[in-house]
This record gives C-alpha cells, sequence and structure tokens, in this order.
C-alpha cells in the first residue's frame, strides 16, 4: 500500500514537471516571435499624433527640410545671348522655326536690315524642359559673344499661392451660403458686397498663379543676331585712347547734327509760309521810314509868312 502510494505521487510530479516543461518552451517561443515581429515593425506614435524619440515626422529630412526633388520644384528660366553670324535674316528665321518646332512661340521680333551693322533681336518663349538643348542650339549659329542665363525658383510662392487659394475659395462658398439664407434687404446687400470682395480677391489669387504657371512652363530666350562687322560690347569697352575718344566724339557730332537737320527739315515748311512775308512786311516798313520828309511851302497865294520873332525896337533920337 505504502509503495503504490509513493510511486503514484512520483507518477504525478514527473507528469507536473514534463508540463511545466512544456509551458516554458512556448512561452519562449511566443517571446521570440514577437520580439521579431516589434524588430521588423515600424515605432509606433505617441497619443496626439507627435512621433516618439529618435522618429522622424513625416515628408521631413533629418535636419527638418521640406524633401523636395529637384524636378519637383518651380523654376522660372531666363536667357540672354548675342550671336554673330554670317546671314543675320536667315539666323533669325531658322530660330523662329526651332522654337516654333519645340512648341513655343515668338514673344517679341526687332530687325534692323543694314548691310554694314544687321542685327535681329528675338524674344523666344520656350518650354521649360526644351531650354538648355535650344539655347545650345542658337549658339551653333555662329560665334557666340555673350551668354547669360538667370533663375528663379518660386516654388514656395507657388505652395502660397496654392493655400491662399484654397482658404480663398472655402470664403467664397461660406459667403454664398449666407446670402442664400438672407432675410432682409440690408443684409442681403451687405452680403452681396462681401461675396463681391471676396471673389475678386480669389480672381487676383488665381491670375497669380496662371502667371507663375505660364514662367515656370515657358522660359524666356532675349537672342540678338549680329552681323561679321559688329563689335562685340566687351571689346568696345575694353578700349580706351585718343583714337576711341575721337571715334566717339565724331559719333555724337554725327548724331548731332542728324538731329539738327531733321528739326531744320521740320520747320522749313512753317518758315516758307509764314517767314517770308513777314519778312518781306518788315522791309517794306523800315524802307518807308527812311523816306525824306516833303519840304513845307507858302500857305495862303503868296502871302509873306509871319514873322515869329520878338517885334522890332524903334530907334530913339537924342536931345539937342
Amino acid at each position: 500500500m505504502t509503495l503504490r502510494t509513493a510511486g503514484g505521487r512520483a507518477g504525478a510530479l514527473t507528469a507536473i514537471g514534463l508540463a511545466a516543461l512544456l509551458l516554458a518552451g512556448c512561452g519562449a517561443a511566443d517571446r521570440s516571435s514577437g520580439s521579431a515581429d516589434s524588430a521588423a515593425a515600424p515605432p509606433a506614435k505617441v497619443a496626439g499624433g507627435a512621433p516618439q524619440a529618435g522618429e522622424a515626422a513625416p515628408g521631413q529630412a533629418g535636419a527638418g527640410a521640406p524633401d523636395l526633388r529637384v524636378d519637383q520644384r518651380a523654376i522660372v528660366y531666363t536667357g540672354t545671348m548675342r550671336v554673330q553670324v554670317d546671314d543675320v535674316e536667315g539666323a533669325a528665321r531658322r530660330a523662329v522655326a526651332t522654337v516654333t518646332a519645340a512648341g513655343g512661340f515668338v514673344g517679341g521680333d526687332q530687325r534692323r536690315s543694314v548691310d554694314a551693322a544687321a542685327q535681329a533681336e528675338l524674344e523666344l518663349r520656350v518650354p521649360a524642359a526644351r531650354f538648355t538643348a535650344i539655347v545650345d542650339e542658337l549658339a551653333g549659329y555662329g560665334r557666340q559673344q555673350r551668354r547669360e542665363v538667370r533663375t528663379q525658383d518660386v516654388t514656395e510662392e507657388t505652395v502660397d499661392l496654392d493655400a491662399r487659394i484654397t482658404t480663398q475659395r472655402a470664403r467664397v462658398d461660406s459667403a454664398r451660403k449666407l446670402l442664400a439664407r438672407a432675410t432682409s434687404v440690408s443684409e442681403l446687400v451687405s452680403l452681396e458686397s462681401e461675396v463681391a470682395r471676396r471673389e475678386a480677391d480669389l480672381a487676383s489669387l488665381e491670375a497669380k498663379k496662371r502667371r507663375l504657371a505660364d514662367l515656370t512652363a515657358l522660359s524666356t530666350i532675349t537672342v540678338t543676331f549680329v552681323g561679321r562687322d559688329a563689335s562685340t560690347a566687351d571689346e568696345e569697352e575694353d578700349r580706351t585712347g585718343f583714337m576711341v575718344g575721337l571715334r566717339g566724339g565724331w559719333k555724337v557730332f554725327l548724331a548731332s547734327m542728324s538731329v539738327l537737320l531733321t528739326v531744320l527739315g521740320a520747320l522749313l515748311p512753317w518758315l516758307l509760309v509764314f517767314g517770308v512775308p513777314v519778312v518781306v512786311l518788315v522791309a517794306v516798313l523800315r524802307r518807308r521810314r527812311r523816306r525824306p520828309a516833303p519840304p513845307v511851302g507858302p500857305v495862303g497865294g503868296g502871302h509873306p509868312p509871319t514873322p515869329t520873332g520878338p517885334p522890332p525896337v524903334p530907334a530913339t533920337r537924342s536931345a539937342p
């Protein structure tokens, strides 16, 4: 009886030990899988949506700057260049054809066809993606004398305009809802004025947005084609001396004489119409003034003129 009882107790203890070992193994497996899942999963955010320590906010880099790529930014390109070519007219026609084929257009065209100094100045609007390629192609038409490319980043201004337009549209909608619920004439007039003012502000913001979109979509290239006889502006600036001064003074003298002759030619018809009669009239008046006065003759048929002097004093006789 005693042996059986002891054996039963030993079997029960053995079963309990085996069960404890199995439970310990399952718990370890669960802990290992849980740690692996937590390592693979991103760290959770604290209440209120704020990231935990060491976690970067969405849309931010390590230093907190916006993560915008270059191709996502709004950049306005503006270029100015001067190219010396053999045929100015041919180069201008070729440039216009190139820009038109690329999807742009000509914003301005000024040409001066002079044999000694032919010149054509074109303002070309080209797509921003083709800006650099077209600038290089225009420079290949001849000898490039000057090139200047400027860029302006308007990304922040564009984002600000988008936010302001969204807010202004919401204000216009709310004002229209209030206008629909107006009950008196004074309230109706006041709300109509407010709706008109908000719509005008919205139209102004949308116009600015369209202007920025046009500048970023189409870049501006101002190219000047000059002939072989034209000198560069840099060479003219570098030259100094007596001959340079004499040549500049002679050019100024010729320009002044040209202006003087132009003014004289404009005044000549007026001088012929009004000046000649005035000169003739003045000459006649002067000739009349120079004529001598006629002599004054006796008046009344030969009577002697009345003396105008004092009467003669009679002579007095002396006493004997």
